[in-house]
C-alpha cells in the first residue's frame, strides 16, 4: 500500500462524533487504495506474462529469469492477501 493508515488514526477519526465524515473518508481512502493496488497487481501480472512469453520466444535467458521472479513475488503477495480475506470472512 502507497498510503500507511494506523489503526489510531482510524480511533481518533472515529471518536469525533462530529466529524463522522472524516472517519467515513478515510475509510473510502482505504478501500480505494486496497483496490487501486489490487488492480495495479493484477495488470501488472498479466504484462509480465506476456513479457515472459516474449523472452521465451527471443531465448533471452536474463529478461526470463528477470520477469519470472518479479511474476512470483506478486503472486506470492496476492496469495497472501487472498488468504487473509478468506480467514477474515470466515471469522
Amino acid at each position: 500500500m502507497d498510503k500507511y493508515y494506523s489503526y489510531t488514526d482510524f480511533i481518533k477519526a472515529v471518536g469525533n462524533y462530529q466529524h463522522v465524515n472524516e472517519s467515513e473518508k478515510l475509510l473510502n481512502d482505504i478501500y480505494l487504495d486496497l483496490f487501486l493496488n489490487r488492480m495495479q497487481r493484477l495488470q501488472r501480472i498479466e504484462q509480465l506474462k506476456d513479457l515472459i512469453d516474449n523472452a521465451l520466444d527471443e531465448r533471452n535467458k536474463d529478461a526470463f529469469y528477470s520477469y519470472t521472479k518479479e511474476l512470483n513475488e506478486l503472486q506470492e503477495t496476492q496469495e497472501m492477501e487472498e488468504s487473509q480475506e478468506t480467514q477474515e470472512s470466515i471469522n
